[in-house]
């Protein structure tokens, strides 16, 4: 099948990569001009493990291309697949107009049916939204063509997003339309070989499906955060605690590693724009609101533990930030807690050394040329002289450090992930702080 996806950023290219690595014909069309550029000689501007090859087997097999001309990606396929951002307004609501531009281009360009698929993350009434753009579109060029909107949201996990594309847990379709119904399945269908289930709903329900999914991984974090938080009070051990009720197969084990907060682009954005979606339609969502809070308190705990052990003077003090990404194996940074310590540290008059394996240039990027920010090449450069070492993100490589090199001023680490061992620590002469432990 030929398939033109809008939008070439995370989930519109990982989204062309696997449709193509399926054996289907993919057109993705973009606005960056440089973008374009680079995808098309093979390079993927974001990290995602697995991509770069694919992308370069499948140009080379022609079953990819980039492109800006939208009027040549409205007519190449019957399939339009929308993968545009929804980034957060100020009040944390989804902001559209990137949704909204492509649903006009393709009513401007379309010359015959159309299925219009939504694969961004997007509030319900979305569908209808888009179906009223392109009618008005159309109407503007007085033409009657028949087309059909969907609801098809992604699951993608980063660091493990082909895999989800490829092997998925399940499909969700969001239509009434029998024909956009059988061109979604035949879409589908060298996956659904593979019997992953494919769920056919309105298309409100498969949109409120993505926040809520969404939604209930930021919870589970969450509890666990707020869990974790009356073990240190009462001497209790939040890694037990996960063992005693992840066994539970009505809980289970994932998700339930209290740390420093979540972050990234899907978890914060999507939670925030739930709730605006929710107090919109009159209701008010106590748990959302306590997801957010408990989040934003547990991103900062780190700093307030620093603060503590420095008697509240961290004036001059050097603190060496290990983990940058909001999650290992990407260079995401968006919402990280890094980002929230870093500010907080320089507030107070730190400096911070921060050492990442992937993530270095897009902190670099956001914070340029900032005096109180230091770039390391390795964990231990990171370290070297620092008061204090606090650990962000559970790369593996930090479970590897030899604690005898570390050459610090004060000898002690705060571990926002639970990933050192206490006791080896503590033999090297190095004070430890976990969370919830």
């Amino acid at each position: 099948m030929r398939i033109t996806i809008y939008g070439a950023g995370y989930v519109g290219l990982v989204t062309s990569v696997c449709f193509a690595q399926l054996g289907h014909h993919v057109c993705c069309v973009d606005v960056d001009l440089s973008k374009i550029e680079t995808l098309n000689a093979g390079h993927a501007p974001i990290f995602e493990a697995g991509l770069e090859a694919l992308l370069q087997e499948n140009l080379q097999a022609q079953r990819l291309f980039f492109t800006s001309d939208i009027a040549t990606a409205a007519q190449f396929s019957e399939i339009q697949m929308i993968a545009v951002g929804t980034p957060a307004h100020s009040d944390g609501s989804a902001d559209l107009q990137y949704v909204d531009a492509v649903a006009t281009q393709i009513g401007m360009h379309m010359s015959s049916y159309r299925c219009v698929v939504n694969k961004s993350t997007v509030p319900v009434g979305t569908s209808e939204r888009v179906r009223k753009i392109i009618a008005d579109a159309l109407r503007e060029r007085q033409k009657t063509l028949s087309f059909d909107v969907v609801s098809n949201p992604e699951f993608l996990r980063e660091g493990q997003a082909i895999e989800d594309c490829l092997s998925p847990d399940r499909i969700v379709i969001g239509s009434g339309s029998e024909k956009a119904i059988a061109l979604m399945q035949q879409l589908y269908k060298p996956i659904r070989d593979k019997n992953f289930p494919l769920l056919i709903m309105d298309p409100a329900s498969a949109e409120l499906t993505k926040y809520a999914a969404n939604a209930f991984l930021a919870t589970k974090v969450s509890f666990i955060n707020e869990i974790s938080q009356i073990a240190e009070k009462t001497g209790a051990d939040i890694r037990e605690i996960k063992k005693g009720i992840g066994l539970d197969d009505r809980i289970g084990e994932k998700f339930l590693d209290a740390g420093c907060g979540f972050g990234g682009s899907c978890f914060p954005k999507d939670v925030s724009a739930l709730k605006i979606m929710s107090e919109q339609a009159g209701y008010t969502p106590h748990i959302l609101n306590a997801v957010l809070k408990t989040n934003a308190q547990q991103q900062e705990l780190l700093f307030h533990k620093v603060s503590q052990y420095f008697q509240h003077n961290l004036k001059n003090k050097i603190i060496a930030l290990w983990g940058l990404a909001f999650k290992p194996n990407t260079d995401d940074v968006r919402s990280a807690t890094s980002r929230v310590l870093m500010e907080l540290f320089w507030k107070s008059g730190a400096t911070v050394r921060v050492y990442d394996p992937l993530a270095m240039n897009n902190i670099a990027a956001l914070y340029p040329d900032h005096a109180q920010l230091i770039l390391c090449d390795s964990a231990l450069q990171a370290a070297k002289d620092a008061n204090a070492v606090v650990i962000v993100t559970e790369w593996p490589e930090f479970r590897r450090i030899d604690f005898s090199q570390l050459k610090l001023s004060s000898a002690v680490v705060f571990d926002g992930r639970n990933v050192l061992n206490k006791q080896q620590l503590q033999s090297h002469g190095i004070e430890y702080f976990g969370i919830g432990c």
